[in-house]
């Protein structure tokens, strides 16, 4: 594909190191290293998403019309949120590691919650925030022993009180999740009540309100990445209708005509507009960029070079990508570390997640000659998953 260019200075942003679990979803425990580039790897319904869901949920947190009360009220409370693996120890409990661009910049971020027995309503157990080794806030404090309102919102989310920790807020507010669903993008009506919406709702809206000299360098530098992917794509634009002012993407099309022919986004590809809103995702923002199997309605020949456009996106922006895949040729990509691959595995007792780096018999594979996704894939497979073949007996 060819190379996006950057349409922004270059901002110095934090990024994930390591991610500590307690009790969430899927998860009975977690506790893992995280590089720039993260590729999740399971099988259905392990909890990649899931995964993935943490880092929404800090978002959520910090992000304006959000708060800890309402990040838990969107994923249907407390009992929705625990894994049904807990036991003994109920708590919630999530622990992120940062580091900067600095040598020595690191920040620290614990928060554990439960569900409070008499009003129902999430309460926190413990929240702290370390900076640079040295701890500059841990909670439950006396005030809040003596009002316990007060543990119904994290400090994060509180302007008046974060000011020696905002730069782990605005880190947070920085992630950005995105899983275009191509039927919202055709949907006339897809931007009414909707902002930021990560499955594309708005996704229009969101190109037609940045600023013209950005916007249109965008979507030249897509429109050159297109016309890899879609060669008869030779120009893309953005107008909004005369009637409503409703944004459309405009494509125009070369074929037998002189001067080619226009199509509206209502005419594109799944394929296209996903990897429109892939690439538009990519060239906005600074944070953490979250993508749940980018490899879907993409030709095999676009997928393998995704790692490849990931990588250059990180060493250019310094942005962090944490990705699921069930993609064998996005993961054959020479490039992969092996610490940079998680599988994510099942079991009576939670998803277990590691890296696969930490797998002996991933090791042994790929010192025999197989790739990185021969070496994973066979081990994040749904056992029995050939007994579909029968589902036409089955009927009774």
């Amino acid at each position: 594909m060819t190379e996006l260019i950057p349409t922004r200075n270059g901002r110095k942003t934090l990024r994930f190191t390591h991610l500590y679990l307690e009790n969430w979803r899927n998860f009975l425990r977690v506790d893992v290293d995280l590089q720039q580039r993260v590729f999740l790897v399971g099988p259905n319904a392990s909890g990649k998403s899931n995964f993935l869901d943490v880092f929404r949920f800090l978002h959520d947190i910090v992000s304006v019309g959000g708060g800890f009360q309402e990040a838990v009220r969107r994923r249907r409370g407390v009992p929705s949120l625990r894994s049904l693996s807990a036991r003994r120890f109920p708590d919630i409990v999530m622990r992120v590691q940062m580091e900067g661009r600095e040598q020595g910049q690191t920040w620290e971020y614990e928060l554990s919650f439960t569900q409070d027995t008499e009003q129902q309503r999430p309460a926190i157990k413990k929240e702290r925030i370390v900076k640079q080794g040295k701890e500059v806030l841990t909670r439950p404090d006396d005030d809040d022993r003596k009002d316990s309102e007060r543990l119904t919102q994290t400090y994060l989310e509180q302007v008046n009180v974060n000011r020696e920790f905002r730069e782990v807020a605005e880190f947070f507010s920085s992630i950005r999740y995105l899983h275009i669903v191509p039927q919202l993008v055709r949907d006339p009506d897809r931007s009414v009540g909707r902002k930021e919406d990560p499955f594309g709702g708005d996704f229009l809206e969101q190109i037609a309100s940045t600023p013209g000299k950005t916007q249109g360098a965008r979507l030249r530098q897509i429109q050159g990445a297109l016309r890899v992917a879609v060669p008869q794509l030779i120009k893309v634009e953005l107008r909004r209708d005369d009637k409503k002012g409703t944004p459309h993407l405009y494509g125009k099309y070369e074929n037998w005509r002189p001067r080619g022919r226009w199509q509206t986004e209502d005419q594109f590809s799944d394929g296209t507009l996903r990897l429109m809103g892939l690439l538009w995702a990519a060239l906005d923002g600074s944070g953490p960029l979250l993508l749940e199997e980018p490899e879907l309605s993409l030709h095999s020949e676009v997928v393998r070079f995704l790692p490849q456009m990931f990588a250059r996106i990180q060493r250019r922006f310094g942005r962090q990508i944490l990705l699921s895949t069930h993609s064998l040729d996005l993961l054959r990509d020479e490039g992969i570390g092996l610490d940079e691959a998680l599988l994510l595995r099942p079991s009576t007792e939670g998803t277990e997640v590691q890296p696969a780096s930490k797998r002996a018999e991933v090791k042994e594979l790929l010192e025999g000659g197989m790739s990185l996704a021969d070496a994973v894939v066979p081990h994040t497979r749904p056992e029995k998953a050939e007994q579909l073949t029968l589902f036409a007996d089955l009927h009774g």
